[in-house]
């Protein structure tokens, strides 16, 4: 990043040593895309994270793990031993130039190793350590190990996933511990911003539990604590809880899915009627839809057998269309009805591509360029934006030592001799 760009940047001047696994590397991601300069801290012969596939060309390589590259971008990477005596030297005068220390590991570990926050707030008072664990530092459970999967059924969301007749589920992409690690590094910038106005450093605790649980679907906490009843699973319906009915909220059309909902009368029923007249148009019977006042309609009031008699006609119609028919349909006539888009859709999304979303980043050690997810918000002061690719396993050890803390290529080749490095 040159200095001109440090300056545009939200975080520009901000420095972030990332001590996660996979539970936590998001964190730094986030920092990072806001200008922050993140230093990955990985163990010598590289972090676990980049076991993860799937891998560039399908060949498993520790250094072409496509995971790896997702999570690490506008990061530097050094590789660093913090569990021998010379690596705790090395990381404690790292701090004293920092200003964040993010890390996911068991509570404790660290004041185990000597690097607790209290240990690393004595050499930087202003330190802020963000500490990214399945269920916190405190608390019955705050020992034990937790995989997304299980931090997603102890924190409520798994409960709501899947099918009424079946029993919960996980969703198919691990998303606990994107929760958390987004939530430590809103928290790393509010504590970065009360370091600002009182000059003190403090620990930032998340809770990946407790990330899960406050992102529940909106009526599930007080379907339980006013009625004392657990919100249904019902799949990819809505479940309507002052009647306890269902609706469809994703449709299969010819080549996918559409989504689209029934909803009260009022303004409403301007967008059901549209779709009414466009089914007639393709000819479709739709007297018995029309004979209904939508203008009064109530949706609350409706049973389910009356549901399942309006959305039957709606589902034939959809069926003899593609997404872009429905979707380029819909806009012309003024009807509440979207593509689910794939991964696929997604990049050739002409609304992405006008915003300038999708960026190509040069890849010089695999001799190509990779399409990445750009910048998540836009700011009209400051930049948000990739300024380099994941780091390799151990690629500015030279840069961050011997430029930044003035060690020799000798103290380098002995430290790495010596498994610290």
């Amino acid at each position: 990043m040159t200095k001109q760009q440090e300056n545009e940047a939200l975080l520009g001047g901000s420095r972030v040593l990332d001590l996660c696994d996979y539970k936590g590397l998001l964190c730094g991601k986030i920092l990072g895309g806001l200008g922050a300069d993140v230093v990955k801290i990985e163990s010598p012969g590289g972090d676990l994270a980049r076991d993860i596939g799937p891998f560039y060309h399908d060949i498993p390589d520790r250094e072409k793990s496509l995971f790896w590259f997702a999570l690490n971008t506008n990061k530097r990477g050094i590789t660093l031993n913090i569990e021998s005596v010379d690596g705790q030297i090395i990381f404690k005068r790292l701090v004293e130039m920092y200003d964040i220390v993010v890390e996911s590991f068991t509570p404790g570990y660290m004041d185990q190793i000597g690097l607790g926050y209290k240990a690393l707030s004595e050499i930087n008072p202003g330190i802020i350590m963000t500490s990214i664990t399945p269920f916190g530092q405190t608390g019955p459970y705050k020992d034990c190990k937790a995989s997304d999967m299980i931090v997603w059924a102890m924190g409520g969301m798994m409960y709501l996933c899947g099918d009424s007749e079946c029993p919960p589920v996980t969703v198919t992409c691990p998303q606990a511990y994107l929760n958390a690690a987004s939530d430590g590094a809103i928290g790393s910038m509010m504590a970065l911003y009360y370091r600002e106005i009182s000059g003190e450093g403090q620990q930032v605790d998340v809770s990946a539990q407790q990330s899960v649980a406050s992102n529940l679907a909106r009526n599930a906490q007080p379907t339980w604590d006013l009625l004392k009843r657990n919100q249904m699973r019902v799949g990819s319906d809505y479940l309507r809880a002052s009647t306890w009915t269902v609706e469809p909220q994703t449709w299969p059309c010819k080549d996918g899915y559409v989504t689209f909902r029934l909803g009260p009368g009022g303004f409403m029923a301007r967008y059901f009627l549209a779709l009414l007249n466009w089914m007639e148009e393709e000819g479709m019977n739709v007297d018995f839809l029309k004979s209904i006042d939508w203008n009064q309609w109530d949706i609350d009031k409706a049973t389910q057998d009356e549901l399942d008699k309006i959305m039957e006609p709606i589902g034939r119609f959809i069926l003899t269309h593609n997404k872009m028919e429905l979707y380029e349909g819909a806009i012309e006539k003024g009807v509440m009805l979207y593509p689910v888009n794939t991964a696929k859709d997604l990049l050739g999304d002409k609304q992405l591509a006008a915003r300038n979303f999708w960026v190509r980043v040069e890849h010089t050690e695999l001799d190509d360029s990779l399409i990445y997810p750009g910048p998540f918000t836009k700011l009209s002061e400051s930049s948000c934006a990739i300024q380099r690719r994941a780091p390799l396993i151990g690629e500015h050890n030279e840069e961050i030592y011997e430029k930044e803390l003035g060690l020799s290529r000798e103290n380098l080749f002995i430290l790495k001799q010596a498994g610290v490095i």
